[in-house]
């Protein structure tokens, strides 16, 4: 098929991106930076129509994962990359007839501050959702998921804490923190999380192309829940950094 990938300078996409096209996809990549991957590539702002639509010309599928992801920033600038971002690839993928869009969410869309344990993947519900990634996030799942129809296919899936090598959103922060003496241990440690190895996210992203499966979400994790307190050590201790 022709896949786009967007936001493909990030560590999941641009895995996503080289494992579609070593399976033999045509793959073109949209993000602002570029990606170094050799692929058809475009460079610019999701939320810029004009540059979406010659991306997108001739695509079969689209993967979108380009997104702001942070915990500080400005309001205006989470509803332009992530809502209006997703906004307008929906956009024009009904324009120029794609038939497959595969956007990248987060469990956090559906977390009002209880712990999600034993349960699907519930509605994204940016009312009660925390922070504006979380929030912004959960108005572009409503975005994409309101599209979906008999023409244009859409699933929503949110992989739970990627993680993995080069990757600087999570395992990069941590560290960088426990080497300044700023990881500081909240209670116990006791909590469970659950995490997603990047390898498995962009596999999951992969088979989510060709399921049958639209018009819903789906949360992907390893399935292998652990204390925080453990997570973070082992990520401080493979790093050679000091714990908590």
């Amino acid at each position: 098929m022709k896949v786009l990938v967007t936001g493909a300078s990030g560590m999941l996409g641009r895995l996503t991106a080289q494992a579609l096209a070593e399976r033999g996809d045509d793959v073109t990549v949209l993000q602002r930076r570029a990606s170094g991957l050799g692929l058809r590539e475009f460079r610019g702002d999701v939320a810029d129509a004009t540059v979406v639509h010659r991306a997108l010309a001739g695509q079969d599928a689209v993967v979108h994962l380009a997104a702001k992801v942070n915990v500080v920033g400005r309001w205006p600038d989470y509803v332009r990359a992530n809502v209006d971002g997703t906004r307008t690839v929906v956009d024009v993928c009904r324009a120029e007839g794609v038939r497959r869009l595969v956007h990248v969410s987060s469990p956090s869309v559906a977390h009002a501050g209880d712990p999600l344990v034993g349960v699907g993947a519930e509605p994204a519900e940016p009312t009660h959702a925390r922070g504006h990634y979380s929030r912004s996030k959960a108005l572009a799942e409503q975005v994409a998921l309101a599209a979906d129809s008999a023409e244009l296919a859409v699933l929503a899936v949110r992989p739970h804490l990627v993680w993995g090598p080069g990757d600087t959103q999570l395992v990069g922060r941590i560290v960088e923190r426990a080497r300044a003496g700023r990881l500081p241990r909240l209670g116990t440690g006791a909590a469970l999380i659950d995490t997603t190895y990047v390898d498995n996210a962009a596999a999951a992203l992969v088979a989510a192309v060709d399921a049958d499966a639209h018009g819903e979400a789906l949360v992907v994790s390893n399935g292998e829940p652990r204390p925080v307190l453990d997570v973070l050590d082992a990520l401080c201790r493979a790093a050679g950094a000091p714990r908590r």
